[in-house]
């Protein structure tokens, strides 16, 4: 597993403990930015990691800023990518289970540490049901990308 990570300056300290986290766990990654606290623009982070997502080169990506809204609204922005915004564990495992997410944002100034570092693990370690409603929907979601491209 390859993982692509960004963050702006206020998801800066929370990516810095889930890089540990995947080092812990041998997962390879790739740090997208930002690299310090300095006042910076989350678009930046979030959509270098989106395009290295949706091109192929990384299986999935995580994206931290304060809140996780604007980082995920950007990464959606990238034709093929499915971010959630999580907070909670099982929100993660849902959307790995019902829309195959391939990115997962979350907010630092929400989530602390520990949830934060279980929400990756269970993001991680959780598969795409792959059962035919699921299917049927995702295809729906790509479709939506399609019809906004023309």
């Amino acid at each position: 597993m390859n993982i692509a990570l960004g963050s702006d300056h206020g998801g800066y300290e929370l990516k810095q403990e889930v890089m540990k986290y995947l080092e812990r766990r041998g997962i390879s990654y790739k740090d997208f930015g930002c690299m310090d606290t300095k006042s910076c623009d989350y678009p930046e982070f979030g959509a270098a990691v989106a395009r290295a997502v949706a091109n192929g080169e990384y299986e999935k990506g995580i994206v931290i800023c304060t809140t996780g809204i604007g980082i995920s609204i950007t990464a959606n922005k990238i034709k093929g990518i499915r971010c959630a915004l999580c907070a909670d564990s099982v929100s993660a495992r849902l959307t790995r289970e019902h829309n195959d997410a391939n990115m997962l944002a979350m907010g630092a100034g929400i989530v602390g540490t520990n949830l934060a570092l279980g929400i990756v693990e269970t993001f991680l370690d959780t598969a795409f049901s792959g059962e035919e409603k699921h299917c049927r929907r995702v295809a729906k979601i790509a479709a939506l990308e399609e019809e906004t491209m023309k």
